[in-house]
């Protein structure tokens, strides 16, 4: 019996699974809870729990922050965890804590054709190292090693790099979004879903164009970024689809330099829930185009193989995967 959790800033996804031991089995029972409304990771586990008599034999959680030496501190909730203090609820002598991204490097290798959306084919008889980006409430990224015909992720919090911009309106947006976040700007700030607002009010404050009133309205009394994006993919709103415009190309750019920086020949993996949603939009050339756009190196670039993760429990299935390893 493995238990394995994706914590993320929006909701964590549990799940107990009956492994055969070389891989998780199959899914006895799943939950999601929203994260916010809980104060720890332990309160949404004893809840899951209730009053079951679990025997596991391991338990891993991939989880949206930083984990340092089996801690860590989520930037987009105000928990703690502790990888001792989830192994004594748990009864376990050790119970693993990764980074998010990490697990859902573990998972890719279990994904199926069907559930990925290739961007960009690329030459797939080559063997090499992989990089995995992934845009949600955050934006997160990884490397996978590859070594004698094993990958083996890497963790990374790269998300929280300096924001490059590349075009004039670009330079414009970071002297706008140094204004507002008062100093540093990480690409996290453009690339999330906080961040696809953040260039929609950057364009409607310089002026680029006039915003409806009706999505005004949206925006005021919903989820703004919702309305952002779907105004944007109909084409009902310039502003929007300005916005999605310059999301998808910023979106392309550091996909691109993580590509360089890992020299991902294995290809590069569009993971969390944006890339999905925002389909239409990642489909129609600016994000390839921003993605190959590297001077002396886009020949390279064109030859990486590109993929949109579908599958929204990759991350998941990876955690379970990492406890049967050990992790």
């Amino acid at each position: 019996m493995i238990l394995a959790g994706d914590i993320g800033g929006t909701k964590t996804n549990v799940a107990l699974f009956e492994s055969n031991g070389s891989d998780p089995g199959s899914v006895i029972r799943q939950q999601t809870f929203p994260s916010a409304r809980y104060d720890s990771l332990e309160a949404i586990l004893k809840e899951f729990i209730g009053e079951s008599k679990l025997c596991l034999s391991g338990a891993c959680f991939g989880i949206a922050a930083p984990v340092i030496e089996g801690n860590a501190r989520t930037p987009n909730l105000n928990w703690t965890v502790k990888s001792e203090s989830l192994a004594q609820l748990l009864n376990l002598n050790r119970c693993g804590l990764i980074n998010d991204l990490e697990a859902t490097a573990f998972g890719i290798p279990a994904l199926t054709s069907a559930q990925l959306l290739t961007l960009n084919v690329g030459d797939e008889r080559r063997d090499g190292h992989r990089a995995l980006i992934a845009a949600g409430t955050g934006l997160g990224m990884a490397g996978i090693f590859y070594r004698d015909g094993h990958y083996h992720p890497i963790p990374s919090e790269g998300g929280h790099v300096d924001f490059a911009p590349r075009t004039d309106e670009e330079v414009e947006l970071l002297r706008y979004l140094t204004v507002k976040f008062g100093g540093h700007v990480s690409y996290e700030r453009v690339l999330s879903g906080p961040g696809l607002f953040n260039v929609y009010s950057f364009l409607r404050d310089a002026g680029f164009a006039e915003e409806p009133a009706w999505l005004a309205d949206q925006i005021q009394s919903g989820e703004k970024t919702a309305a952002v994006a779907v105004a944007g993919l109909a084409r009902k709103s310039e502003l929007a689809s300005k916005a999605l415009d310059m999301f998808a190309s910023a979106y392309g750019a550091m996909s691109g330099n993580l590509a360089l920086l890992m020299m991902a020949t294995g290809g590069l993996y569009v993971g969390g829930g944006i890339a999905p949603k925002l389909r239409d939009k990642l489909t129609d050339g600016a994000f390839m185009k921003a993605f190959t756009d590297k001077g002396r190196f886009s020949a390279v670039l064109a030859s990486i193989p590109v993929h949109i993760i579908l599958e929204d429990k990759t991350a998941l299935f990876g955690a379970a995967r990492a406890a049967l390893e050990g992790k």
